[in-house]
């Protein structure tokens, strides 16, 4: 999963790309992106590597692109800074939380931005469709030009209203019509707020929180500084600041749940391993996270979920003996917890 970070330029957006990967910002790809790779904590398996002591073992992961940070009122611009982030699955909004600058209005500012990139993709896809739609062309291609025509203009008119493309409750048809376009206001979000360290304890505005679904805060400059202490002075001040721990893995599973993001796992003295999916994908599709040839030659998944698999002591016989051990087809669908083992023809 890859997923942009965003925002505004001084929003502290590549200090958050910092925080989060451990990969220092380089200069010379500040325009192009930056890519970089962050593991997500789960105790769970931490505990079953604990358990097997396996070779090897894997925590799932979210690829972070640190993007150009956008100019304020550059209309002409931005959408292109803005274009390094179409191929990515989710969207950080990282506001400044820092020099008292209202959150509501930073993030209703940086929506517009993305309602005005998607719309100027559309109306030049719209004007392409037109040209098309006159040439002769068989009929079943002109008629499916005529259909995303149609969409496309039923999405410029909410754009053009300052609304999303979500807002308009699109069906998985009309989505799969649009899907290689990748427009901004149909992807998942999460509002990051790099706070300051005065406002570490400060409740979000209730404007705020009623404009966004998902709402993150962390004193990202201040957990920098931190770790570059020594343990007892970390600690010292720390209490001083009322912080109990540290802010940076509970981040990592909240940007990975806003992402309509689960796990499920494959466990044994080889190798445990967390394996991230979208919710709703049925397990044949999710053998295929292990290896393609799993989902073409799928035949059964064996599954328990983590909650009763610890509840047996980790043992896959005292499941089967309690019933909770179960085969399931290549329809069902994958829960997060769940523990697999993928049957399949060799």
């Amino acid at each position: 999963m890859k997923v942009g970070l965003v925002g505004y330029a001084g929003s502290g957006k590549t200090t958050v790309f910092q925080w989060l990967t451990g990969v220092e910002p380089d200069p010379a790809k500040i325009q192009q992106g930056q890519m970089g790779m962050a593991a997500v904590p789960d105790e769970r398996l931490s505990k079953m590597i604990a358990k097997f002591k396996p070779k090897k073992h894997k925590f799932a992961e979210i690829a972070f692109l640190d993007t150009p940070g956008l100019m304020t009122g550059e209309k002409k611009d931005n959408p292109r800074r803005l274009g390094i982030l179409r191929e990515a699955d989710g969207l950080v909004i990282v506001l400044d939380g820092f020099t008292g600058a209202s959150l509501l209005d930073q993030l209703q500012r940086f929506r517009e931005e993305l309602i005005f990139a998607d719309l100027e993709l559309v109306l030049n896809r719209i004007d392409k469709l037109k040209v098309q739609i006159k040439k002769n062309k068989p009929v079943k291609e002109r008629e499916a030009d005529e259909a995303e025509l149609v969409l496309m203009q039923r999405i410029q008119e909410a754009l053009e209203a300052g609304k999303t493309s979500k807002s308009l409750g699109l069906k998985d048809e009309e989505e799969k019509i649009i899907r290689s376009f990748q427009l901004f206001t149909l992807k998942p979000e999460i509002v990051f707020i790099n706070q300051g360290d005065s406002g570490i304890n400060e409740p979000l505005p209730g404007e705020l929180r009623a404009a966004a679904r998902k709402i993150v805060k962390a004193p990202v400059k201040l957990e920098v500084e931190l770790k570059e202490l020594d343990e007892e002075s970390r600690q010292v001040f720390m209490a001083d600041l009322g912080i109990t721990g540290s802010f940076h893995d509970t981040v990592l599973r909240e940007i990975s749940q806003a992402m309509n993001r689960i796990v499920f796992f494959t466990v044994g003295e080889d190798e445990c391993r967390a394996w991230a999916i979208d919710q709703g994908t049925p397990a044949v599709l999710a053998a295929g996270a292990i290896h393609t040839d799993l989902s073409r030659t799928f035949i059964r998944a064996e599954v328990v979920s983590y909650d009763d698999f610890l509840k047996s002591g980790y043992e896959e016989k005292n499941c089967k003996a309690n019933g909770t051990f179960r085969l399931e087809s290549k329809e069902y669908i994958v829960q997060d917890g769940d523990i697999m083992h993928i049957r399949a023809n060799s």
